[in-house]
C-alpha cells in the first residue's frame, strides 16, 4: 500500500468521526478505532476504498474472512436484535462502523470472532428464541 498522505488520513479520520457520531459512539471509541485502523494497513486500505468508492475492495482477508463477511454476519445477527427492537434497524452507519471495528478486532485475535460467527445467527430458523 502507498504511504498514507496526511490529507487522506485527515479526511478518513473525519469520516470515521462522523460514523462514530452517527453510531452513537464517543471520542474514546473513535480514537481507539482510529489507532487500530492506522496499525492495520490492509484494513485501512479497505476503509479508504469504501470511503472513495462506496463499495468493498475485499482484498484483505483474516482467516479467509473479509469485511463483507463480517457485515453480512452482523446483519444476520442484528436481525435477531431487530426482533427485540434494536436501533440497528435504522442505523446503517453504525452497522458499517461495527463491521470495520469487528474486522480490526479480528486482526488482533480471529478466534473469538470466528466462534461468534459460527454460533450467533439471526432468527431465520424455527425455535431460535
Amino acid at each position: 500500500m502507498e504511504e498514507k498522505s496526511k490529507t487522506e488520513q485527515e479526511e478518513l479520520f473525519a469520516w470515521a468521526k462522523r460514523l462514530c457520531a452517527y453510531g452513537g459512539e464517543n471520542e474514546s471509541f473513535l480514537h481507539g478505532f482510529w489507532r487500530k485502523m492506522l496499525d492495520n494497513p490492509g484494513i485501512y486500505e479497505e476503509f479508504a476504498y469504501y470511503y472513495t468508492h462506496r463499495q468493498f475492495l475485499c482484498k484483505t482477508k483474516i482467516a479467509e474472512t473479509t469485511v463483507v463477511d463480517i457485515l453480512v454476519w452482523q446483519m444476520d445477527h442484528f436481525k435477531a436484535r431487530l426482533d427485540r427492537n434494536s436501533e440497528m434497524r435504522t442505523n446503517k452507519d453504525k452497522m458499517l462502523l461495527y463491521a470495520f471495528f469487528t474486522f480490526l478486532n479480528m486482526a488482533e485475535n480471529p478466534a473469538p470472532v470466528l466462534a461468534r460467527m459460527r454460533e450467533e445467527t439471526g432468527t431465520d430458523y424455527p425455535d431460535k428464541f
